[in-house]
């Protein structure tokens, strides 16, 4: 969806907008000199010639992380003696638009809808990536991330951050006290609901309401269920409108997320009936599990931000999370996710500087080792990444076994992804019958 990924960082990091800085040694002045002499800066010495000058970014990110990000780079801008102005905003997408329509676009921004890429590509306003950003990209990143930011032929971004969301969470000090296992199937996963059901405690508990974006969490729900109910080509086929959105495959993956969903004897745990679910802010969604009203709740791994501080975060903690187990584990380990793309609308050559050494496996370690972030980049240490949740993340990203797909909604058109897909789920979740639904979003596809 369009703008789904800015609604989950104003989660993380608050509403208010705000511009950051971070300013290199030596300015924009005339004669400015790199520190790359210096030991600390040998790891640079590919980035020399650009003191001085100034690289423009936007995106999302805002407050701590913005904090964290720019101390991600903030060594690369000393020894380089480049000055990275950093701006994040909570209207991003509409944002960013504007800039670039007036002719006031950043040098680069991190795009997390591959659609929005192709949007700008067919107006011609990004920069392919140079060759030193290509072989970089290449080296770090996957064929399925690359594909997502290339058209035409050209790759116009490199990926940066990533999420995986593809889990559910869940309280292994419950587990522990009951004597329930974690499920490795989907069979298994409603075998547990039943139980747990049984005793009185509705199992899953969910919210969707996420302000102009309310309805995203549900999207995702269709998609981890499609990509396990028909497999990575039936949702290839879905997400490019090969096949229609009310095509009885999807109409079989929607149901059986109603299985759960739509079901009064599973939901909504701790919080209310299955309606609650629309009104119910995402980032309170799941958090009757640390007070023991409810046992699961599917959401990403950004979700590990949204539990109380007081609860442990961990597999022998208060709160942990295992991975959306399939419905047919034969046909592989299905994973769905999301990230930004590194996109630039100039192509100086301290942009480009700029946007390979965001590529870069240095880059992807000293951003991990501050916390709070997860990367597909393969050269990333997994000794550096702290979080449990983010650990294993990260293993899954790395796993040659994992059958990845980017969230589909980004991939849409955004006056679907990010427009009828959001509200026809609401609409669902609130009481629309499946039929009805998808027609609705299918009459809705750009023709």
């Amino acid at each position: 969806m369009a703008s789904h990924t800015r609604q989950r960082l104003v989660a993380l990091v608050g509403a208010a907008g705000l511009a950051l800085t971070v300013a290199a040694c030596g300015g924009n002045n005339t004669g400015a000199k790199d520190n790359l002499d210096k030991p600390e800066c040998t790891a640079f010495k590919d980035y020399a010639g650009h003191a001085g000058k100034k690289v423009t970014i936007y995106a999302s990110i805002r407050d701590k992380e913005a904090d964290l990000l720019q101390e991600s780079w903030k060594q690369f801008a000393d020894c380089t003696g480049i000055k990275v102005e950093y701006e994040g905003s909570g209207e991003f997408e509409t944002q960013l638009n504007v800039k670039v329509n007036g002719n006031n676009a950043p040098d680069v921004a991190f795009v997390p809808q591959p659609g929005l890429i192709d949007t700008f590509v067919k107006g011609n306003k990004l920069k392919p990536v140079s060759d030193k950003t290509k072989s970089l990209a290449t080296q770090n990143y996957s064929a399925d991330w690359l594909r997502y930011a290339t058209f035409n032929g050209n790759l116009y971004g490199a990926p940066l951050g990533s999420n995986v969301k593809s889990f559910v969470w869940y309280s292994p000090k419950m587990f522990q006290e009951k004597g329930y296992k974690v499920p490795e199937t989907w069979d298994q996963l409603i075998a547990l609901s039943n139980t747990i059901a049984g005793t009185g405690i509705k199992p899953w508990c969910a919210g969707i309401e996420s302000g102009v974006a309310t309805g995203w969490p549900a999207t995702d729900w269709i998609e981890d269920v499609l990509l396990r109910d028909q497999g990575p080509d039936v949702y290839d086929q879905w997400v490019a409108h090969s096949i229609p959105f009310n095509d009885p495959k999807i109409a079989s993956a929607t149901d059986r997320v109603g299985s759960i969903l739509k079901n009064p004897n599973f939901v909504n745990g701790g919080i209310g009936d299955v309606k609650s679910i629309a009104t119910t802010a995402f980032q309170d969604g799941g958090l009757p599990i640390v007070q023991g009203k409810c046992a699961f709740h599917r959401q990403a791994s950004f979700y590990a931000n949204q539990w109380p501080d007081s609860a442990k975060v961990a597999a022998d903690g208060d709160v942990f999370a295992f991975y959306f187990p399939p419905v047919d584990p034969s046909k592989g380990k299905p994973v769905l996710g999301a990230g930004e793309f590194v996109v630039a609308f100039n192509d100086r050559p301290e942009v480009q500087a700029v946007q390979t050494y965001l590529a870069s496996a240095h880059h992807a370690n000293s951003r991990a080792k501050l916390g709070n972030w997860v990367s597909a980049n393969k050269q990333l240490d997994l000794n550096n990444v702290a979080s449990p949740i983010d650990k294993e993340s990260v293993k899954i990203l790395q796993d040659p076994k994992t059958v990845f797909r980017f969230d589909g909604s980004d991939l849409m058109p955004s006056g679907v992804g990010a427009g009828s897909f959001w509200k026809g789920m609401t609409d669902w979740i609130t009481g629309k019958d499946t039929k009805s639904t998808l027609d609705s979003i299918e009459a809705s596809w750009p023709k």
